[in-house]
């Protein structure tokens, strides 16, 4: 008995989605109600990911165009600037008052006024996705540059490790694990970002496909467009969990 529990505590996950599954084709197939139309068979989402494919990836890749160097101008910056926050003293009682002002504040709200002001939507979007993404970045790469022991600083100090090297031999190294864990969150905050900026009258990306085919109520491709988006975002989920296991092998998590 403790054999077959194990066995299927393996599936689990496989077998929830086969649940899931069956639950959504009995609510597509099943006795006919008013707002059936909602939900498209599992079959008919199939063919709209089939019939579309070749715009999903024009649009996947339409994202990733303003994700991509976004989300890397966010990572430099709040790497850098984490480092240098949170080994300095003084720089991090200087942008402490600011990081607490402004990070809390969700960076869709800055969607209007990045419209209003940007030339162009691609420039929004990017800037959008750079908001979301510096945050969470900045903040646990400051928070791991600061925690790092003080015989470290004494050990470098001793050693003839200058100022400069320290930041990036030692806080930079120390610091790696909070690194990637703003990494990820920012990662996640930028992608969703991204769709949020693209259904405010882009032309192109994931979030436009999604919305282009819910004005028209065409409800199968709708769908695909989510469920290609989650396709998307966790293939670059899991591509990042891939570079953290091989950069944070000396981890006790990895």
């Amino acid at each position: 008995m403790r054999i077959f529990v194990k066995y299927l505590s393996k599936f689990s996950g496989f077998l929830f989605l086969l649940l899931l599954l069956g639950i959504w084709t009995f609510i597509s197939s099943g006795p006919e109600w008013s707002s059936q139309y909602l939900f498209p068979s599992p079959k008919a989402i199939v063919d709209a990911l089939l019939n579309s494919c070749e715009e999903l990836l024009r649009s996947a890749g339409a994202s990733l165009l303003k994700l991509v160097p976004a989300y890397f101008a966010a990572a430099f910056v709040g790497i850098s600037l984490g480092i240098v926050s949170g080994s300095v003293p003084w720089v991090g009682n200087m942008l402490k008052p600011i990081s607490r002002f402004a990070a809390p504040i969700p960076p869709n709200v800055y969607i209007p006024y990045a419209i209003a002001i940007l030339p162009t939507f691609y420039l929004s979007s990017t800037f959008i996705i750079f908001i979301a993404a510096f945050w969470p970045i900045y903040l646990n790469t400051a928070a791991g540059a600061a925690d790092i022991p003080e015989k470290y600083k004494r050990n470098a100090a001793i050693i003839g490790i200058g100022r400069f090297e320290y930041l990036w031999r030692i806080a930079f190294v120390a610091s790696l694990p909070s690194i990637f864990s703003g990494l990820s969150v920012g990662m996640g905050l930028s992608f969703i970002m991204l769709t949020v900026a693209e259904l405010f009258g882009e032309n192109t990306g994931l979030g436009h496909f999604v919305q282009f085919y819910a004005d028209y109520s065409d409800y199968p491709n709708m769908v695909a467009g989510i469920l290609w988006t989650g396709i998307v975002v966790l293939a670059i989920m899991e591509l990042f969990e891939f570079v953290k296991r091989k950069v944070l092998f000396w981890t006790k998590a990895n």
